[in-house]
């Protein structure tokens, strides 16, 4: 590296594999698979995916097959399940990279086996029904032709059914509660046609969390295995989950303003009293919410200030008042609040957004990545 990173998103991936194993404590589950979709949230999908594998995980999921076939590449073996596809997806190098493949429809299904079939492999498929969510998945009024289909390619030897999976809408619990009583009306029906899948998945992060009804033999987590609770009205302390990223950068600039001096474009802030001004060079360019400006937390020096004025693409300023801070500070924007650091869940708040969408939407090309622990 010939220059100094000075926006830096750093991973403790020892705090990725103690949050899988958290999770295999609190929902005493045979399997564990953890999702690295859209870069592992965030995180770095082939570090993230070592770590959840150093923590017991069992399976790993993506959305898509190109996400799965990043793993692969790097030489990661365990089983990826992926399952959202192409209208005219052909499944070949999924097969023959030994991808396990989420399956909603009759067409996809024969679509796989005749890939099976040519590539001389047996396809392992989980089934996704859906049961309220009205996304992705094969509904009620489809199950018995599916399931049928499902059946006979299986048990000719041109498909392993190894799993049946769905995914619950966590409006609240009574609604996912009930999506579990049709999943398990799902279950009965794919009983009768023959088939009893060996995994078992409905739970996402909060089910898995908080409804142990719907745990059935494996969970699927995404952001609690980052240490980010799935709602913003928990927290990971709550269940013993640590925050695997920190995002900071560097003060490149400060300056010394009188009262009634505008900042950012729009000027959103005006300074209140002769300041000092911090200039922060991150912004949405790098995945910094826009809708943060003038309320992000930031941390310089051991104290919180907010976004002063509008986030620009590649800065935003912060009023420091008469406090000391130089040119060359690290600014904390989130990570473990356990070491004081705003959360994430404090810059979804100020975004009026959610966890999720905080870390998801970094933008990796300009941030540097740096990896800390040993899993």
């Amino acid at each position: 590296m010939s220059h100094t990173p000075f926006r830096i998103a750093r991973v403790n991936t020892d705090a990725i594999a103690a949050n899988v194993k958290q999770v295999f404590a609190l929902t005493g589950v045979d399997d564990v698979l953890v999702v690295v979709k859209a870069n592992a949230y965030g995180h770095g999908a082939v570090r993230a995916a070592r770590a959840a594998l150093a923590g017991g995980a069992t399976f790993l999921g993506t959305a898509d097959i190109d996400e799965a076939l990043e793993l692969r590449a790097a030489g990661i073996t365990a089983p990826v399940l992926a399952w959202i596809h192409a209208p005219d997806e052909g499944f070949e190098d999924a097969l023959a990279a030994d991808i396990t493949l989420g399956v909603a429809s009759v067409a996809q299904l024969t679509t796989i086996a005749a890939a099976g079939r040519k590539l001389g492999v047996l396809p392992a498929v989980h089934l996704k029904i859906d049961t309220g969510l009205s996304r992705n998945g094969a509904s009620p009024a489809e199950w018995t032709t599916f399931f049928a289909a499902a059946s006979e390619l299986h048990h000719r030897g041109e498909l392993n059914v190894e799993g049946v999976m769905s995914h619950l809408s966590n409006t609240t619990p009574e609604d996912d509660l009930e999506q579990l009583r049709v999943f398990r009306v799902g279950l009965a029906e794919l009983s009768d046609a023959g088939l009893e899948p060996r995994y078992v998945h409905l739970a996402a992060s909060l089910a898995a969390l908080t409804l142990p009804d719907t745990r059935f033999n494996m969970v699927r987590t995404g952001i609690a295995a980052y240490g980010i609770a799935p709602t913003e009205d928990l927290r990971p302390a709550q269940f013993g989950l640590t925050p695997a990223l920190t995002l900071e950068s560097q003060v490149v600039a400060v300056r010394r303003v009188p009262a009634e001096t505008g900042i950012s474009y729009g000027y959103l802030h005006r300074t209140d009293t002769e300041s000092t001004l911090a200039l922060i060079p991150l912004g949405y360019g790098d995945g910094i919410n826009r809708d943060a400006s003038s309320n992000g937390p930031v941390v310089i020096r051991g104290t919180s200030y907010a976004v002063a004025g509008r986030i620009a693409m590649d800065q935003f300023v912060v009023n420091v008042g008469n406090d000391d801070v130089q040119v060359g500070d690290t600014v904390v924007l989130f990570g473990d609040p356990a070491q004081g650091a705003p959360s994430v869940h404090d810059w979804a708040a100020a975004a009026n957004s959610i966890g999720y969408e905080i870390v998801t939407r970094l933008i990796g090309t300009r941030l540097e990545y740096e990896y800390v622990g040993q899993a």
